[in-house]
């Protein structure tokens, strides 16, 4: 009996996990879809995704349409006669004429518990508001955003310390291996996935105005911020209208009458700021043109800038 026939469609490196343990796992991939290369770097030189390069590294047909209004790109994707088309945050949403072509369709790896946190930015989301477990689902894709029912989820704790970056990791290792677990159960035609439950919730896309840190909000609050937005787009308060992106702090529920944004103390235990409510300390601060250092480190070269007393953006 022949090997299904599958298209994996993703672009970035949650992708790429998913898709390597589609290759480990020993699938027949006869295409790949991802995004157009974009310039990235000082030099602005157009650089594949994470997906391209793994497909190149082992030979695997690569596929870049800007979008699928073209009919030659709904033509090219129907040629590979696919069985199934496994989408992993490929960034694009596919029309009906898409989700139509495979036999048994395209099936989805989502970063929550669906429907809470439908859309683009699930993982940050869940982290800033404080969300103490999260997961992946696999989802049999249908025309509207992350609303098809759902062949299998996984659970995933969030700690106290986890960043945005970390908790990708984790989800993107989870969801390949339940991408592996499940596909035998979705390509035998012999079970039917679990639609929603009501009371989704969206995750929107992130922007890099919501980053900068609003000091009349509480501590708590901008702590899971600074989490959530590590790696990108990276918390920040400005001095002087300069940018000063925070990797790390942690938060207090310590009263002060102090007004929001003050400087409580400034030492080689962190920078520590009035909030709305409690005190934030910055731990590891990243300063114009600079590498992230150690709020000491920073004291080092810049105290001036953090005098005690003296307000954050005034």
């Amino acid at each position: 009996m022949p090997q299904p026939r599958i298209v994996f469609a993703g672009t970035p490196d949650f992708a790429a996990t998913c898709f390597q343990h589609l290759l480990d796992a020993g699938y027949n991939i006869v295409a790949t879809y991802t995004q157009p290369d974009r310039p990235a770097g000082r030099g602005k030189k157009l650089q594949p995704s994470p997906v391209k390069k793994l497909a190149q590294t082992h030979g695997i047909s690569v596929e870049q349409p800007l979008n699928f209004k073209n009919p030659q790109d709904i033509q090219r994707l129907n040629d590979y006669q696919p069985d199934l088309m496994i989408v992993v945050a490929y960034g694009l949403l596919l029309p009906q004429a898409v989700l139509d072509i495979p036999k048994l369709g395209c099936i989805n790896i989502h970063a929550s518990l669906l429907p809470k946190w439908r859309g683009a930015a699930p993982i940050q989301r869940a982290i800033e508001a404080g969300d103490s477990e999260t997961g992946v689902g696999i989802m049999q894709m249908e025309a509207g955003l992350d609303t098809g029912p759902l062949w299998a989820e996984a659970r995933c704790e969030i700690t106290e310390n986890e960043t945005g970056s970390s908790l990708h990791d984790k989800l993107a290792t989870l969801g390949g291996k339940t991408l592996i677990q499940t596909l035998p159960t979705i390509l035998s035609e012999k079970g039917e996935p679990t639609p929603q439950s009501d009371g989704a919730i969206y995750a929107h896309k992130l922007n890099k105005s919501e980053a900068l840190l609003d000091w009349s909000q509480s501590a708590k609050n901008l702590e899971r911020k600074v989490r959530a937005f590590n790696s990108w787009p990276v918390a920040f308060f400005k001095i002087d209208n300069q940018p000063y992106r925070v990797w790390e702090a942690c938060s207090s529920e310590a009263l002060t009458n102090e007004k929001p944004g003050t400087i409580l103390s400034a030492d080689k235990n962190g920078i520590t700021i009035a909030c709305g409510e409690g005190c934030l300390t910055v731990k590891s601060v990243q300063p114009p043109g600079k590498r992230a250092m150690s709020a000491a480190d920073l004291l080092n070269s810049r105290a001036s800038l953090f005098e005690v007393s003296s307000i954050i953006g005034e």
